[in-house]
């Protein structure tokens, strides 16, 4: 009778443990499954940007979001053309003009918020021409309408780049000579890929998007005391769901981090 009740203390016993080692890996599975959720959970920010800054914000991107909890997305285009967009809705977190003026207009709109505006860097213009061309214009003084048949660049009326040349032209004394010759592009890329593909024998684009291409040659940098200054302001917009999130990111790219890719692309503050 006592070997019995012994017996039956010894099931109990084991069968209790059981429940309770069940109970443990239960709560710790659920622990576990609750602790990857937290870390798979990203703040989603878009960032609206001049086209010409592709490459550096691919490889900020790579960077930022080892150490941070947000996944960036990246509209990129004509200056002109985002601040558009944005005017008419388009869910933005984060502006990054190629020139002062669009984001002036945004600020008088009250889009974006003022006091998180910064100069994020700056550029040069070049004037390119295709790598296997005869072209050998020293500088930008040279380029002659006799010479050439068609010359790419940006629209003056909504991409920075194309806005910058043709006030380099107007200086020159040349815009009226060029501008049967001019092709308009969307943005500073299509320039780029007109002048790579020969369908423009020349084109004037910035130095961050020369150095990205081997299908072209720069030709000269030109003076730039013959346009305004290339600067590249940052804000956030007055109504991102992110602030917090999306201010951090803009002060980063003010980093040295940052700032070290951007000028390995070409661009500098």
């Amino acid at each position: 009778m006592k070997k019995l009740a012994i017996f039956i203390l010894v099931i109990a016993s084991l069968l209790f443990a059981g429940c309770n080692s069940n109970d443990t890996s239960d709560k710790s599975s659920q622990d576990s499954t609750e602790k990857a959720n937290k870390t798979e959970e990203k703040t989603p920010l878009t960032v609206s940007a001049a086209v010409s800054l592709t490459d550096a914000l691919e490889e900020i991107k790579e960077l930022y979001e080892k150490d941070h909890p947000v996944e960036l997305t990246f509209n990129l285009g004509g200056s002109g053309t985002l601040a558009q967009q944005i005017q008419q809705g388009a869910p933005v977190d984060i502006f990054i003009s190629a020139n002062q003026e669009w984001m002036d207009t945004l600020e008088k709109d009250d889009l974006v918020n003022t006091s998180t505006r910064e100069n994020v860097t700056g550029n040069k213009i070049v004037l390119i021409t295709g790598a296997d061309s005869k072209i050998d214009y020293k500088s930008v003084d040279e380029v002659s309408a006799a010479d050439v048949d068609q010359i790419a660049i940006g629209n003056p009326e909504s991409v920075p780049a194309g806005e910058y040349t043709e006030e380099i032209l107007h200086n020159l004394k040349k815009w009226d000579e060029m501008k049967d010759k001019l092709v308009l592009a969307k943005d500073v890329r299509q320039v780029l890929t007109y002048v790579e593909t020969g369908n423009a024998d020349i084109g004037f684009v910035y130095e961050s998007d020369a150095v990205t291409s081997d299908k072209i040659k720069v030709l000269s940098t030109v003076d730039e005391s013959l346009h305004d200054p290339i600067i590249y302001p940052g804000a956030v917009l007055a109504d991102t769901k992110h602030e917090k999130e999306a201010e951090e990111f803009l002060k980063f790219l003010e980093a040295e981090d940052a700032q070290s890719i951007l000028e390995k692309y070409g661009f500098k503050k």
